[in-house]
């Protein structure tokens, strides 16, 4: 069979199971399966496939048809840039959330001579904490998760990119899981903020193969914000910013339940669909104290 041929046949299969971007996604799988950059793909329409690729291409297709995320079966998934190991272990890092990771640059960029650090809480694959590492080598990145298998996985995504001296990784549940006394200049979070009755209804690539802890927000998806805004005052330094990536629609009860702990919401910025998506907010006067 030919490199066309599976294209055309494999984009018929998943565009009959419901998968969007069929042919797109078929490329994609092909062109991991045979090592090359996919537009190469057009160049070689004409070649057969051995039996060995065929073989693997068709189980990547079926997996791919029964809504398994493509980033679990290649293994990976591009972020900020990089190329990041991405597995169930894990929320798979979204485009929103490189978003997040410029706003926090952008305010590190008129401190570009501090040495500063960041605490990165809930850090799943440790895309934020590996990305802002890379990007800033003066700038000391912790990253926290309840999950021990997620902590592994920021572990390794750490290390593939040259930055693990850099990244402190801390499991457990909640800021009491650091050292007591530990503050940071910088606390960022893309925590769960899905409602726990809307996961059902979500894509089966996210409701089945995401980790629920990475997606569940409680009854109103704002349960983990309401922890930071009464938690992180302790944590961060009073000259310090919180950045929290925001669940769509949700922008003004984040703000007023972290006014009603006296932040002071600076901003809130939108992603590049036009959504709110990313709050700054800093210490109020009381906190301070």
């Amino acid at each position: 069979m030919t490199v066309i041929e599976v294209i055309q046949r494999s984009t018929e299969f998943l565009a009959r199971k419901g998968v969007d971007s069929p042919r797109l996604q078929v490329e994609l799988l092909l062109a991991h399966r045979l090592a090359t950059p996919r537009l190469n793909l057009y160049l070689q329409f004409d070649r057969v496939l051995t039996e060995p690729e065929l073989t693997d291409v068709r189980e990547a297709v079926r997996r791919r048809g029964q809504r398994e995320p493509l980033q679990h079966i290649v293994g990976s998934t591009g972020f900020f840039g990089l190329e990041l190991n991405s597995d169930p272990r894990a929320l798979i890092p979204r485009p929103e959330t490189e978003r997040l990771v410029e706003c926090v640059l952008a305010w590190l960029a008129d401190r570009a001579e501090s040495a500063l650090s960041a605490l990165d809480f809930g850090t799943g694959s440790g895309c934020i904490a590996v990305a802002l590492a890379t990007q800033r080598p003066n700038l000391t990145v912790h990253a926290l998760d309840c999950s021990a298998a997620a902590i592994a996985l920021a572990r390794e995504n750490a290390r593939r990119h040259g930055v693990l001296e850099r990244i402190c990784l801390w499991q457990g549940d909640g800021f009491a899981a650091l050292p007591e006394g530990l503050q940071f200049d910088l606390i960022v979070s893309n925590p769960p903020y899905i409602p726990a009755a809307e996961i059902a209804d979500l894509a089966p690539e996210v409701s089945a193969h995401d980790p629920r802890v990475a997606l569940d927000g409680g009854r109103d998806g704002l349960d983990c914000y309401r922890r930071i805004a009464g938690e992180a005052p302790a944590r961060l330094a009073a000259s310090g910013r919180l950045f929290l990536e925001l669940g769509d629609g949700q922008a003004a009860a984040v703000s007023q339940l972290l006014r009603a702990h006296n932040w002071v919401v600076e901003s809130v910025e939108n992603d590049y669909s036009g959504r709110p998506r990313v709050l700054r907010a800093r210490l109020g006067e009381l906190n301070q104290s």
